[in-house]
């Protein structure tokens, strides 16, 4: 009698093909390992590599294309190409209802306190926005489309580079968000929430990022990850937030997702961003984790 077994499943982790040296990618390496450690055969996959056979994979992880703002049209065409030849995850319909942040304002009528923001396709509509601001207080603008801060700026309300930045943004096609600073945010107390299957696995604070005036804190993006302590609110607002992405899309719960919050006085714990396909998971921070994530994406192949 011969006996044979199943071939290793093979599963790509996608990411592109450069990152600057204040923002890199440290996900991907030990991600591989450790899938490779447990039996799979995991590759890291440039997503606009044309050479690459989409379809000889069981499974793409989307990890870190994070060029994919400037290539959006090009990154959507290859993810419409992909989830018809494989299974992608998190999956393309859910990467494409989170790739813009008005899912905000969906998660809020599902029950989650986010920062109040305004979404503007008018740079009249912004302008009335600033002018019924304190001229001194703080505002945040930015695209609803952007990742890692870009066209991202702290402004007093009355300084003329806030429309400035607004009118680039909407020139470009874009959607200006327009939201009040959160006092909290500019003195770093962020917390990213990340879970895994719906389970909290740990929380990271990345500091401050944004320069007032414009512009980030010494010019360039750069995150300064440290593991903190979530408190039980905390926790279960994440887990909220999770349950409120099924509700608002019917796409069951994601493999991974980042929970960016404030727990502010102005306007209590609130949402800021929920990351479902290309968050930074900091594993170099929290090297334990690493196993929960490949645990997790081999048992999304079993399926």
């Amino acid at each position: 009698m011969s006996t044979s077994t199943a071939p290793a499943p093979r599963i790509g982790v996608v990411v592109t093909d450069s990152y600057p040296l204040e923002d890199l990618d440290h996900d991907t390496a030990p991600l591989v390992a450790a899938l490779r450690d447990r039996g799979a055969d995991a590759h890291a996959t440039v997503w606009h590599d044309a050479t690459v056979d989409w379809a000889g994979f069981d499974l793409l992880v989307l990890r870190t294309p994070w060029d994919y703002p400037e290539r959006l049209a090009e990154f959507l065409a290859w993810l419409a190409h992909v989830e018809q030849v494989t299974h992608v995850l998190n999956p393309p319909p859910l990467v494409r209802w989170n790739l813009d942040k008005r899912y905000l304002a969906q998660l809020a009528d599902h029950g989650v306190a986010v920062v109040p923001t305004t979404y503007r396709t008018a740079l009249d509509d912004v302008r009335a926005d600033l002018a019924a601001t304190d001229p001194a207080a703080l505002v945040v603008l930015k695209p609803a489309v952007s990742a890692g801060a870009r066209d991202t700026g702290l402004f007093r309300a009355d300084d003329p580079r806030a429309l400035d930045l607004a009118a680039r943004v909407l020139d470009g096609g874009g959607v200006v968000m327009v939201q009040p600073e959160v006092r909290e945010l500019s003195e770093g107390r962020e917390k990213a929430l990340y879970l895994v299957d719906g389970v909290l696995t740990h929380a990271i604070a990345k500091g401050a990022l944004l320069a007032p005036g414009g512009g980030l804190i010494g010019g360039v993006y750069a995150e300064h990850p440290e593991r903190v302590d979530v408190t039980p609110a905390e926790a279960a607002f994440a887990e909220r937030v999770v349950a409120a992405v099924d509700a608002a899309t019917g796409l069951g719960v994601p493999l991974y997702a980042r929970v960016d919050t404030v727990d502010s006085a102005a306007h209590g714990l609130v949402l800021l961003e929920a990351e479902l396909f290309e968050p930074a998971l900091n594993l170099h921070v929290v090297p334990e984790v690493t196993a929960v994530v490949a645990a997790a994406v081999l048992a999304r192949v079993r399926r």
